[in-house]
């Protein structure tokens, strides 16, 4: 590591160091963090990697909302006044060193019985006396070292929400009453004539395995008796129909024999069928349950805000915010409501609300909406509309935000076919039972029986599940996390995809500078970087990592900031201005995109043009995809970058510019009315609404954790380039289940052939259904697993970057 380097967060600590303990720093901030961690006797945390840490950001003031007992009390797990317990999502977590240091918090505050984390999750769950410390000091503790947790309005109301573990209870249910029942029936199956113990326990082993059956047909299996109902009342015949009618069937010949003493019945089969379809519904839903699909606006706002009341900051919840209130909004925090602007500048950074990527100005007196972002200064504004009525929530007054699911919801390939195969099944078997009823009575009834099971499309219901929750379980570890299985069989409609500009097909990263006009001498670059140090607008950073040269140790003279114009000041002989053409009187032609000119004493020099860069690979995927799909651009940026993105991407892409939240959800709804299935990729909150009128909508997330709206799937940034091939393994996905569906149909129909003429007995048929359902289940598995190893081959869904 170099000696300029800052021992706890490694950033360059340039040519003022902070020097303590004969260690650089490159700033108060890291210093003290590492003054903490030394003084308590933890200072190995440095041992575990070099430079593990983050640079700590301000304080004061920041968490004064948490001494609220209302907001303290949503945000704890669990408190009797003695003990508290809380758990924070911390996003720095990202070593051994994080967790070390955070598993140690008690030698920092004594209060603090214990913590624990959840690395995968980065969560800490931490223990603590009540009456020793308090929530804000646990916050301040852990900002204080570099790890400030995440908290947003969002995070107050989750005591309301119920995890459902109904399923989890059934399966628990199932795999009892299958594993008892298993072990009642083995002596049966293994019966070589005349054995007294087994003549005397039989029937009491019979009774025990119908005793066991009936909760797991009564409770676990409940949902499909539900679901068969519930549609036939709608006269839909769903795959749970004829599932439903096998589980009786099987249940009623089972019971019959156990009552009449004729047979031990088909309960390991009727038990094992309900576990194994559980197993599936279970597959998909326990995949990636850790990530938000359905954030709205309340994912983003924080949990509280500073009202200003006679003289006095008292810290409110958001929900409390009135219309004639005063705020303080502070660096960095977001404005959750519509006000007019009474004291300072703003500049407010909208990107993730309207996409447009240059912060705004606005001066006393003018609006500002909700959703934007202060990066300068402490402001004050006075609210004009609570939160619910505010510009940000507007959005999710729309109906799409409002549905238990899309109207436009793709009919499952399962259900699509379960209604002819349900009618099918069930006149075969009528058919058959009229057949043998005139031939002999009591063999229609078992023919009758025999075809109701062996026609059980048990294999039809698992082989979908099991193949899409397997993708599902691929995807997620590629980084592509998908809402639920029926996202798949979506991805296989779709013929448009359209594409956000801002942070979608561009990266996150700064935008690239361009310099054009009289070419500055090294002496001058200095000079001009020597003033933008001053400023902590973003384009001046942006300015100042761009030009390569080293700064000029002289101070700046008559320094002066107008904000949403420029800055000037002098810098040994230079007088300087820098900003936009109306500020260093350049005439200029009116031009798209963000230009920054530079003065030196007097004379205009030239300007640094901002160009975004575009993610890796952007050309070749767009050129992959326009085979098969339509393409379009919808952005709320300018048009600043059209001729070049016409100029790199497939004839027939279609552009939209300045386009506003709404827009983009009416143009994608415009489509659809022209029958067409449309996937939205995009980033920000601003496209929450696309989104979710889409029919599949998949978030850009530079942390899949967070800051990803209301969506169908999760992709991970730096993964963008091999987008197509996350759809290719989608279409094969569906193939592999076609097939499976063959193959199950052709089961089913010669087990029927040989039910139908008597050659099939019930106990056979039971026995067989369950084995071909396990061996469709094991071919798909293989299957999807073979086109996935076939892509990593190709190094088609491995990481380049």
């Amino acid at each position: 590591m170099s000696d300029n380097k800052c021992y706890h967060c490694g950033l360059d600590c340039g040519k003022s160091p902070v020097i303590f303990n004969d260690k650089c720093f490159c700033c108060n901030g890291c210093k003290t963090v590492y003054e903490i961690l030394n003084q308590n006797e933890l200072s190995c945390y440095y041992d575990f990697e070099q430079t593990p840490g983050t640079i700590p950001k301000e304080i004061k003031g920041k968490f004064d909302y948490l001494n609220n007992p209302d907001i303290a009390e949503k945000l704890m797990e669990f408190s009797d006044g003695t003990t508290g317990i809380v758990e924070f999502y911390i996003p720095s977590i990202h070593c051994s060193a994080c967790i070390w240091v955070l598993e140690n918090l008690e030698k920092l505050n004594p209060a603090i019985v214990n913590s624990l984390v959840n690395f995968p999750n980065k969560t800490v769950r931490i223990n603590f006396k009540v009456q020793e410390t308090s929530l804000k000091d646990i916050v301040e503790l852990l900002t204080s070292i570099a790890y400030e947790p995440y908290i947003s309005l969002e995070d107050s109301e989750k005591s309301a929400k119920k995890v459902d573990k109904t399923l989890i209870y059934q399966l628990g249910i199932a795999a009892f009453g299958f594993g008892n029942i298993m072990l009642l029936a083995f002596p049966e199956y293994f019966e070589t004539g005349d054995d007294f113990w087994l003549n005397t326990f039989k029937p009491l082993f019979r009774w025990m395995m119908l005793i066991l059956s009936i909760p797991v047909v009564v409770y676990s299996a409940k949902d499909y008796f539900i679901t068969a109902y519930k549609g036939l009342r709608k006269k839909i015949l769903s795959v749970d129909v004829p599932i439903a009618i096998g589980i009786i069937v099987l249940f009623l010949q089972s019971a019959y024999e156990v009552f009449s003493n004729t047979g031990a019945g088909y309960f390991d089969s009727l038990t094992g069928l309900i576990f194994f379809l559980l197993v599936g519904k279970f597959f998909q839903q326990r995949t990636y349950n850790f990530l938000s699909f359905e954030r709205d606006y309340r994912s983003y706002f924080p949990i509280a805000v500073t009202k200003i009341s006679d003289g006095k900051e008292t810290s409110i919840p958001v929900q409390d915010i009135k219309m004639g209130d005063r705020l303080l909004i502070r660096n960095e925090e977001l404005i959750p409501v519509d006000a007019i602007l009474i004291r300072g500048d703003a500049l407010l950074d909208y990107s993730f609300v309207t996409g447009e990527s240059a912060p705004v100005y606005k001066a006393n007196g003018e609006k500002v909406f909700a959703g934007g972002k202060q990066t300068g200064s402490a402001i004050e504004i006075d609210v004009i509309n609570e939160v619910s009525e505010s510009y940000l929530t507007e959005l999710w007054s729309n109906d799409i935000f409002n549905k238990g699911q899309k109207e436009r919801d793709i009919k499952s390939m399962t259900d699509a076919i379960s209604k002819y195969f349900t009618i099918t099944i069930i006149s075969i078997a009528a058919i058959a039972g009229f057949y043998w009823f005139f031939v002999d009575a009591k063999m229609a009834v078992k023919v009758m029986t025999a075809v109701l099971i062996i026609a059980c499309p048990c294999a039809l219901a698992l082989s979908a599940p099991f193949a899409m929750g397997n993708m599902l379980r691929i995807f997620g570890y590629r980084k592509f996390y998908l809402k639920n299985a029926s996202v798949i069989e979506k991805i296989n409609k779709i013929d448009h995809i359209i594409f956000d500009k801002t942070g979608t097909i561009t990266t996150s990263k700064t935008s690239e500078l361009r310099y054009q006009g009289t070419p500055l001498t090294n002496q001058e670059k200095r000079a001009v970087k020597a003033l933008i140090r001053s400023s902590s607008h973003p384009l001046s950073r942006a300015l100042n990592d761009s030009i390569q040269a080293e700064s000029l140790q002289e101070s700046v003279a008559n320094y002066k900031e107008i904000p949403g114009k420029g800055i000037s000041g002098s810098v040994a002989t230079f007088d300087i201005q820098i900003g936009s053409s109306s500020f260093v009187n350049a005439d200029t032609e009116q031009s798209f995109g963000t230009k920054i000119f530079i003065k030196i004493n007097g004379k205009l020099k030239g300007n640094y043009t901002s160009k975004n860069i575009y993610r890796k690979g952007l050309e070749n995927l767009f050129k992959q995809l326009s085979k098969k799909y339509k393409l379009s651009i919808v952005s709320g940026d300018n048009e600043g970058e059209k001729a070049y993105l016409e100029r790199v991407l497939p004839k027939g892409t279609n552009f939209l510019f300045n386009q506003k939240p709404k827009d983009k959800l009416l143009y994608i709804k415009e489509l659809q009315d022209k029958n067409q299935h449309v996937m939205m990729v995009g980033d920000g909150l601003n496209d929450a609404g696309a989104l979710a009128q889409s029919d599949v909508g998949i978030a850009i997330s530079e942390n899949v954790t967070i800051f990803s709206p209301a969506c169908d799937a999760i992709m991970e940034a730096k993964l963008f380039n091999k987008f197509p091939k996350f759809l290719t393994l989608s279409h094969q996905t569906i193939s592999i289940i076609k097939w499976s569906f063959a193959l199950s149909f052709l089961y089913n129909f010669i087990g029927m052939y040989f039910a139908v003429t008597g050659q099939l007995t019930p106990l056979v048929a039971a026995i067989l259904m369950p084995l071909s359902s396990i061996s469709i289940v094991v071919f798909v598995t293989i299957m999807t697993n073979i086109i996935a190893y076939k892509a990593k081959e190709k190094k088609e869904l491995i990481d380049e970057n």
